[in-house]
């Protein structure tokens, strides 16, 4: 008696099997950090060190000083740690390029998107656990913490890094026979990207030209977004633009990473 297999089962098993193939890449990625958490805790140095010695200075600003510095400043401090951390994701695929693992996987019956989808999604954890993180640390010194506003902000920031993370991940295969490039790029796209986001500064009064480019940074828009989420206002006009941010780096990327790892197992 001949089976037949219906258009709808089909799919039903493809997403099945895509979700699935996500789900063991993802812990795959995520084995280094749970073998060696301090390594996640490390990378705290630099967003810590940022709050120790740079808030403070914070106190001198027109519109910050006073116990607002805080609340102002940590939230853009956790956009901060996602965008490094974020940005930086590919560097551990360029390895696997250059050791050839990478290419082993390309054999194995994984579905390809998963490849990405599952590096991507990695991001989720490392964002999250920092985030917790920086805010423990903070609230003995005065900083509020409003956890729906906290839960709102922190999804908003890894819809951010795991398009952040989708993008670093092209980036690598772009440029796998020149891994130097990737460091290149990554650095001279990064600091511009924070500079313009107003995280260190407040950019309100900024010459023009600097207005006019912090303007066409998506990063601002997200940064601004975090912040009254963190202050628990739901109703400020800059929650919508920077979901749209979010979520435009977030199919930005996963296009751009689809289309790579696709064209890479050709």
């Amino acid at each position: 008696m001949n089976s037949v297999t219906s258009p709808d089962s089909t799919a039903v098993g493809g997403a099945r099997s895509l979700a699935a193939d996500t789900g063991l890449v993802c812990c795959r990625e995520l084995r280094p950090l749970l073998r060696d958490p301090f390594s996640v805790v490390f990378t705290l140095v630099q967003p810590l060190v940022f709050l120790a010695f740079f808030g403070p200075l914070l106190d001198t600003v027109a519109g910050i000083g006073g116990d607002s510095t805080l609340q102002w400043f940590v939230p853009g401090i956790i956009v901060m740690s996602a965008l490094f951390g974020a940005s930086a994701t590919g560097s551990n695929l360029a390895e696997e390029i250059a050791s050839g693992s990478y290419e082993r996987m390309l054999v194995t019956p994984l579905h390809r998107s998963a490849l990405l989808l599952g590096r991507a999604g990695k991001e989720l954890v490392p964002t999250i656990a920092q985030a917790v993180v920086i805010m423990a640390v903070v609230i003995p010194f005065g900083f509020d913490l409003f956890p729906l506003g906290a839960t709102a902000g922190l999804s908003l920031i890894a819809v951010f890094a795991v398009g952040l993370g989708a993008l670093s991940h092209a980036l690598a295969l772009a440029v796998r026979d020149n891994q130097w490039m990737f460091w290149a790029i990554q650095q001279t796209v990064l600091f511009p990207l924070l500079l313009l986001s107003g995280i260190l500064l407040p950019i309100d009064d900024a010459p023009g030209w600097i207005t006019v480019l912090s303007r066409i940074n998506p990063l601002t828009y997200i940064v601004n977004a975090a912040r009254d989420l963190f202050a628990n206002d739901f109703v400020a006009s800059t929650i919508i633009s920077g979901a749209v941010a979010s979520a435009g780096v977030l199919i930005v990327g996963l296009a751009a990473g689809l289309k790579s790892v696709h064209n890479s197992a050709r």
